[in-house]
């Protein structure tokens, strides 16, 4: 009686370890899966931050590296949830967390990036918050692995290759979706409807942060870096801008939008976001690397907007020399102002992308794919739904894609509940059926 007890409590611990790991993994690769860019660059931090860079000299082999270790992340965690490819995929989580725990501490240790990235932004852990959790997942990893056996399926091996195949697909697609287009579900300080004016806003009596702007200028073949206060002749050449945390105090959600005009120098940051009119911004973090196929809408939307009186500003953090190439390259005659590299990736998931402002609230936003063209420029914005506030609504976008992922995959599962095992049962039957036969003759 105590063996069976203990074995009922082994096999009820395996599938909730299991259970709860196949959540963790589906939850990590999804984030990740529809947000590609943004895992790309936490990539970029990791690995600029141990001096492996190098390793990746192409950044499209890191980025389908990242999209592929997302695509396997949700795949394992589809597996777990349905207790099939059982051996693949309870080692693979092991290799994981056996790899990553110990990475984790020495992040948390060393503290070489602010947070692990692993949950993307849809939850955003500090470096011994993300150690813990692996320390824990790690554990749970080795009940589910250890007591595979014990895992309840629920589909026959038949159809494991069509799940497979279906979820490998299903999530490689998704994912160039969002790379083509901009994240589905956006968990970031700029998402469509955030008034970036409140974002800013520090409670009464807190302490802000105090953050400089600096310049990294070159001069005959010597680069410096500077302020605002004590900002060069025109005789040196801009670099990047940066902006640096001097003093540690309360942080608001937003707290690095800072943009200054490349020609006046001045910041523009408070007249901006004051403006109760319409104002476009082109975000391209790093000029050089923006995508300049679609450089004809772009434009148009600059004379849109000129014509109509709303303000339009390209925002980057390039060099003075890259912008110059641009203009030459795309006949662009938008202002340009210098903002930090970061806070410009953190906006928009597209080089470039372009949002719509009014009265310091982002109305929308447009991948470089997905640019508004002359035939929905047709009037004033205040008369065109494209100048209305864009409706998101998370919860409508997470239902679509379970209904989109899910059905499909149930079909699949009914395939093999009313087909494959019915078969097998009526075989199984017929078997018995042959067996008891024989035996019958026998005894006569």
């Amino acid at each position: 009686m105590t063996t069976d007890k203990k074995h009922t409590i082994i096999k009820i611990a395996a599938n909730l370890c299991r259970l709860l790991l196949g959540c963790v993994f589906v939850f990590s690769g999804f984030v990740k899966a529809i947000d590609p860019l943004g895992f790309f660059y936490k990539l970029q931090d990791y690995l600029t931050a141990f001096g492996l860079i190098s390793l990746f000299p192409s950044s499209g082999l890191l980025l389908l590296s990242g999209i592929s270790l997302s695509v396997i992340e949700f795949a394992v965690g589809i597996f777990l949830l349905l207790a099939i490819r059982k051996r693949l995929s309870n080692l693979l989580a092991l290799l994981l967390l056996g790899v990553m725990t110990p990475l984790t501490l020495y992040v948390a240790i060393v503290n070489p990036v602010s947070d692990c990235g692993c949950f993307g932004d849809a939850w955003v852990l500090t470096n011994w918050q993300t150690f813990f959790k692996n320390l824990f997942l790690l554990s749970v990893a080795y009940v589910s692995f250890r007591w595979q056996e014990l895992q309840v399926r629920f589909i026959t091996p038949k159809v494991e290759w069509m799940i497979s195949m279906y979820t490998f697909l299903f999530t490689f697609a998704l994912s160039f979706y969002c790379l083509n287009n901009l994240p589905l579900l956006d968990f970031r300080p700029y998402k469509i409807g955030t008034d970036i004016r409140a974002g800013r806003e520090i409670p009464e009596g807190a302490k802000p942060s105090v953050y400089e702007s600096r310049f990294v200028l070159e001069k005959e073949g010597k680069q410096q870096e500077f302020t605002l206060d004590n900002y060069p002749d025109s005789t040196w050449t801009f670099v990047e801008t940066r902006s640096v945390l001097k003093e540690k105090g309360y942080e608001p959600p937003i707290h690095d939008f800072f943009l200054t005009e490349l020609e006046s120098g001045e910041d523009i940051t408070e007249t901006l976001l004051a403006d109760e009119d319409y104002t476009f911004l082109l975000v391209a973090h790093r000029i050089e690397e923006a995508d300049d196929s679609n450089i004809d809408l772009i434009n148009e939307v600059y004379d849109y907007s000129v014509e109509h009186g709303y303000s339009f500003y390209a925002l980057t953090a390039s060099s003075e020399e890259a912008i110059e190439l641009w203009r030459d390259q795309t006949g662009a005659e938008y202002p340009f102002c210098l903002a930090d590299e970061i806070m410009l990736k953190t906006i928009i998931r597209s080089n470039p992308g372009l949002l719509l402002l009014k009265g310091g609230v982002v109305l929308n936003k447009w991948s470089d794919a997905n640019l508004p063209d002359e035939y929905v420029l047709t009037d004033a914005l205040d008369k065109l739904e494209l100048g209305q506030q864009k409706q998101v609504s998370n919860v409508e976008t997470i239902a679509g894609f379970l209904l989109i992922f899910f059905i499909p995959l149930m079909l699949v599962v009914a395939l093999d509940v009313l087909v494959i095992k019915r078969r097998e049962r009526m075989a199984r039957e017929k078997v018995m059926q042959t067996e008891e036969s024989k035996e019958t003759n026998i005894n006569i």
